[in-house]
């Protein structure tokens, strides 16, 4: 951002901290790969798993595979995705995820989308935070290993309504670190004429789906409900669980020290 703005939630601003004359904004999730990861653990039936190996496939890409056959809302089930804590914008380690509309019919690749989906919303969460404080998202960049998910990609595309740009280079921060690097030695006159030298073009690019789009705003106000009731102070029993917990334990219990970060290119 040209700017300095104060963002509810953001981490850090430093001023040429991405690019020299702009400030650079960080902010991120605290969970979102280590939360699929956790589903496929422990909240995946042996079947499932057995079912992906005969398939020749891993779990992650046989419950996509299922998902992505599902229209959007089809499994009725609307996530939190606080499993590590929220990060931004509640800045609250203390909160935790939930699952609401599960039956007896629901099934662990109903589960997994509205996990998927609930990474998505907590990015819009972050983005809609930074354009309401006055700075403008115009552009969202992937990289790392989540970008395999294609079916994962194109739901933050529409639940975000923003076109989703993924890195060409499979090694981004290195790459990054690299450009940074030729500019310091003299190699290129700025960050922005290195980029052009050494960057790539974008791995692939996901348009948002207008009725995908619409379908989406429909299920992020529900889960901006779920955001603010139990992390606003509304209800703070995610809170007193975790007291209950620490007095049945008679310690502290330790939280995530993983983290995954969404990020998003901003500029005023």
């Amino acid at each position: 951002g040209a700017e300095l703005r104060e963002v509810p939630g953001m981490c850090g601003a430093v001023d040429g901290g991405i690019v020299p004359g702009l400030w650079g904004y960080e902010a991120g999730q605290s969970g979102v790969g280590d939360i699929f990861g956790w589903f496929t653990k422990y909240g995946v039936p042996p079947e499932y798993h057995q079912a992906a190996r005969n398939a020749g496939l891993g779990i992650h890409e046989y419950l996509t595979e299922l998902a992505s056959q599902q229209a959007i809302g089809e499994h009725g089930l609307i996530a939190l995705d606080w499993h590590s804590g929220n990060r931004s914008v509640l800045v609250d380690h203390e909160l935790s995820g939930i699952v609401v509309g599960q039956t007896l019919a629901t099934r662990p690749e109903d589960t997994y989308r509205a996990l998927l989906e609930a990474t998505a919303f907590g990015t819009r969460t972050i983005v809609d935070a930074f354009r309401d404080a006055g700075v403008p998202v115009r552009e969202f960049i992937v990289a790392g290993g989540l970008l395999k998910n294609k079916l994962l990609m194109q739901i933050y595309a529409d639940a975000t309504g923003l076109q989703l740009s993924t890195i060409g280079s499979e090694q981004g921060p290195a790459l990054g670190s690299a450009i940074h690097a030729a500019v310091a030695a003299g190699q290129y006159a700025d960050i922005r004429e290195a980029a052009t030298a050494m960057g790539a073009e974008p791995g692939e690019v996901y348009t948002p789906i207008p009725d995908n789009v619409a379908a989406y705003d429909g299920l992020f106000q529900e889960y901006k409900t779920l955001h603010d009731y139990f992390g606003r102070g509304s209800n703070d029993v995610m809170h007193r669980l975790k007291a209950i917990q620490r007095k049945a334990a008679g310690t502290v219990v330790p939280t995530s020290g993983s983290q995954a970060e969404t990020a998003v290119e901003v500029s005023a």
